[in-house]
């Protein structure tokens, strides 16, 4: 069985902006949790721990609300545009055993060929998984890939159990040589090959 984070939570019976900022200058953030036909609970979170949590993308959490054991999905996070603070969070009920779709961040890893470069199409992709078992990324290995490339999401290598449910033709990263890179040897190779000439009249008129 895979070890949660566990935070405890207080049910919220104060609402609004105003008892939202009392929270979140008390260290707390406003939450609600809701699904399989629950009533949404609205609940307060401790700050810095819950903070440390969503840096994690389909964070699952232990929830301890008031001595209800509670197991959870991060489902949304509101943030202050500007200041970038936790302003709410949406949790979805988890059941143990049962599957969710979310959307799983892609990591590229390794470097294509010499000259070319990757083009990160979709940076996730939508996996139907096990809640309790929910990968925290998916990576695409490129090491030395040549120009052309493609990799499309059936190609994807997914975790054990792992369902796609984006769209199996959708494009991911292809390999490209950068514009202009071609074109630029190219000049390159003409001007050397100008200057050799040159150089060679030059020291036959010296003759």
């Amino acid at each position: 069985m895979a070890d949660y984070t566990k935070l405890a939570a207080d049910v919220r019976t104060k609402f609004g902006k105003g008892a939202a900022r009392k929270l979140r200058a008390a260290d707390k953030i406003p939450a609600v949790v809701y699904g399989h036909g629950t009533e949404p609970q609205h609940i307060s979170l401790p700050g810095h721990e819950t903070m440390l949590l969503v840096r994690t993308a389909n964070a699952v959490v232990d929830l301890d609300i008031e001595g209800a054991a509670q197991l959870a999905l991060v489902k949304d996070v509101q943030r202050d545009p500007v200041r970038q603070i936790i302003e709410h969070i949406d949790l979805v009920v988890l059941r143990r055993g049962e599957k969710v779709t979310v959307d799983v961040p892609v990591v590229i890893e390794g470097e294509s060929f010499s000259g070319t470069i990757h083009v990160q199409d979709l940076n996730t992709v939508s996996l139907l998984v096990l809640a309790t078992d929910i990968p925290e990324h998916v990576v695409v290995n490129v090491e030395g890939l040549e120009d052309g490339v493609q990799i499309h999401a059936a190609q994807l290598e997914l975790p054990e159990g792992a369902e796609l449910e984006t769209d199996a033709e959708a494009l991911v990263v292809a390999i490209v040589t950068p514009r202009g890179t071609a074109d630029d040897d190219a000049a390159d190779e003409a001007s050397a090959e100008a200057g050799a000439e040159s150089g060679a009249e030059g020291a036959a008129d010296s003759e």
